[in-house]
C-alpha cells in the first residue's frame, strides 16, 4: 500500500530531518511504499526508504518566478515525486485546472512520480452523486490518467482538516467510480487518522491514504504504516 504524509506548512527544518529519521526507523521495516511531503523550506537529500517529495514547483527549469521553485532546485536534493491538485492550491491558491494540467504535463515530461489530488468541495457533495463525479470529471481535463508514474488521491474538500469523514459505504462508492476512470493507485484523503486509518486501509479499492494534520505526529504516522502492513500480511 501506499502511505503519504502531507505536512504542509508545518515543521521547521531541524523538525523535519528529526520527523523523518524517526519515520525511517519505522518504515524501514514494512513493505509499504512510504512518501513524505515537507515544507518547501525543509526540502533536502535524505537517504532510505521513506521517498521525499516537494508540495508544489513551478513548471520551468528555473526563471523569473518569485516567490517559487522550479526543477533545478529540486535536483539539488534528488527530488522526483510532486504533489499536484490539491485542493488548497485550487480553492485557497486560486490554481486553475488549465494551469494545473499543464504543470502536471511538465512534470510528467521530467518523468516525475505525481500524486495528483481530485475532489468536491461540501455543496456539490450536497447536490449528490451524480454531480460529484461529474465536478470531479472535470479535474481530470488535461490529465494522462495512463501516465506509469501517477498515483491519484481523492480528496473530499469538505472533510479536509474538518475532522469529518465520508462512511465507508461513500468512499468505496467514489472510489469504484474513479478506478473506473483511471486503473492509477488511489488513495483516500481527508481527516484521515490513527483511530480510522485502518477501516479506510480496509475499504474496497483503497490502494494507500495521504494523511494531512495527523501525520505530523510521527507515531500516529507509524501507526497507520503498521496497520497497512497488518492489512497486507493478512
Amino acid at each position: 500500500m501506499i502511505i503519504a504524509a502531507n505536512l504542509k506548512t508545518n515543521l521547521t527544518r531541524k523538525e523535519t530531518k528529526s520527523y523523518i529519521e524517526e519515520l525511517e526507523v519505522c518504515a524501514s521495516k514494512t513493505s509499504q511504499e512510504v512518501f513524505v511531503f515537507p515544507a518547501i523550506t525543509s526540502l533536502d537529500s535524505f537517504e532510505g526508504s521513506v521517498t521525499i517529495g516537494t508540495q508544489n514547483a513551478y513548471p520551468t527549469q528555473n526563471g523569473a518566478y518569485t516567490g517559487e521553485i522550479g526543477l533545478e532546485q529540486l535536483e539539488e536534493f534528488g527530488i522526483k515525486t510532486i504533489l499536484i491538485g490539491h485542493s488548497e492550491r485550487r480553492h485557497v491558491l486560486g490554481e486553475t485546472q488549465e494551469f494545473i494540467a499543464q504543470k502536471f504535463d511538465y512534470f510528467k515530461r521530467q518523468g516525475f512520480k505525481i500524486i495528483y489530488c481530485v475532489g468536491e468541495p461540501k455543496e456539490i457533495r450536497e447536490a449528490g452523486h451524480e454531480k460529484m463525479l461529474e465536478y470531479i470529471s472535470t479535474q481530470y481535463k488535461g490529465i494522462d490518467t495512463e501516465y506509469e508514474n501517477l498515483i491519484i488521491a481523492y480528496e473530499p474538500v469538505w472533510a479536509i482538516g474538518t475532522g469529518l469523514t465520508p462512511t465507508i459505504d461513500d468512499i468505496e462508492k467514489m472510489h469504484t467510480a474513479l478506478k473506473a476512470k483511471s486503473q492509477a493507485p488511489l488513495l483516500y484523503g481527508g481527516s484521515v487518522k490513527v483511530t480510522n486509518a485502518k477501516e479506510v486501509l480496509k475499504s474496497k479499492n483503497v490502494d494507500g491514504i495521504l494523511v494531512g494534520s495527523a501525520a505530523l505526529y510521527v507515531e500516529h504516522f507509524c501507526t497507520m504504516i503498521s496497520y497497512a502492513q497488518e492489512l497486507e500480511s493478512k
